[in-house]
């Protein structure tokens, strides 16, 4: 017995080992490709997207609040990446580590669902989960930055405004995608794949083409959005909300197209406004087509049970009514027959 306890605890163990290090993983990887994108604002720079806050706040949710050392350490080796060991960087450490436990422990005292079926979860995750957990980070870290004399007082607040929306950017977007394919039964349908490759080609032909043109033609984004989720639901509008994220801010950083002649803050607030409608759109959109077909199933599938109770108790009274009327008719002949002889 003692050796069975043993080896339970070992396999536990490395599971915990195991997802830790998943997490640690996929958040230096996730940092690596944040940083591809960059943006300069006041003399400190920062990503738009910041896509480690998503992976954070879904390794949560998926593997439970145990794994948050590896969200530390990820966010370690993400600061040595960038820069040497500072005493201010206990603090950054500290506050990308609070920030995505702070939203996880939010969205699960409201009954967060992993599978964003319901409006109440995609509005918990993008009041919660984004807007308010990311308070935390952003405020550490810009507070490290001038406590450090690496950043002037008078700055603080456009550099706050922009790391708090990089960072809730990458809970919007990353987040509903990994807990979509932790969710996501395989392999996926093929039924819709020609619908879907005409969806992908028509957005990479359409995003390049709309977010580097000199007209403010960015609105024609949003009939993609809206075919993306009444078709695909969660997948398909998010995917969609991150390729447009993903190449605007290419043209912002690249200062083409509608961001052309825009001072750095003009850029980020006019890209950080964009990308935050689209997420919005398309995580809300979706909740509430999912949600709406998801009550029509349940109706359907009511409708279906009534009507088969009733077809059994139809089949069940039919049989017990037919031999009842022959002895009945065949009881009330012999009292005639008896009243007749005088009995």
């Amino acid at each position: 017995m003692a050796g069975v306890v043993g080896n339970e605890n070992l396999r536990r163990n490395g599971v915990f080992a195991l997802q830790t290090l998943t997490v640690t993983g996929c958040y230096y990887v996730a940092g690596r490709l944040g940083l591809l994108w960059n943006l300069a604002v006041e003399g400190a720079v920062f990503t738009p997207i910041w896509p480690p806050t998503g992976v954070a706040v879904a390794g949560l949710l998926i593997f439970g609040l145990r794994v948050w050392p590896g969200i530390a350490l990820g966010v370690l080796l993400v600061i040595v990446h960038l820069t040497s060991l500072k005493p201010e960087v206990l603090g950054n450490l500290a506050g990308n580590t609070a920030a995505p436990v702070c939203a996880y422990l939010m969205l699960r005292a409201v009954g967060f669902r992993t599978d964003l079926s319901r409006l109440r979860d995609g509005l918990a995750l993008v009041f919660l989960g984004a807007l308010t957990g990311m308070l935390i980070s952003a405020t550490v870290g810009v507070g490290m930055l001038v406590l450090a004399d690496r950043l002037h007082t008078h700055s603080f607040w456009g550099v706050w405004l922009a790391w708090w929306v990089g960072d809730a950017m990458g809970v919007l977007i990353v987040t509903p995608l990994l807990l979509w394919l932790y969710e996501a039964r395989w392999p996926p349908r093929l039924s819709r794949w020609p619908e879907a490759t005409a969806l992908v080609a028509v957005t990479c032909g359409v995003v390049p083409l709309v977010t580097h043109s000199s007209l403010s033609v960015l609105f024609l984004i949003y009939p993609l959005l809206i075919w993306a989720a009444l078709r695909f639901q969660l997948i398909g509008s998010m995917l969609c909300a991150l390729v447009t994220s993903i190449i605007a801010t290419a043209a912002a950083t690249e200062e083409a197209g509608p961001f052309e002649g825009l001072t750095r803050v003009e850029v980020m607030i006019k890209l950080q406004a964009f990308n935050g409608t689209i997420a919005l759109t398309a995580l809300l959109l979706s909740a509430v087509i999912t949600e709406q077909r998801n009550t029509r199933r349940s109706v359907e599938r009511a409708c279906q049970e009534l009507v088969e109770v009733l077809e059994h108790l139809t089949a069940g009274d039919a049989p017990r009514a037919r031999p009842n009327r022959p002895e009945k008719e065949a009881g009330d002949g012999s009292r005639q027959e008896r009243l007749g002889r005088g009995e």
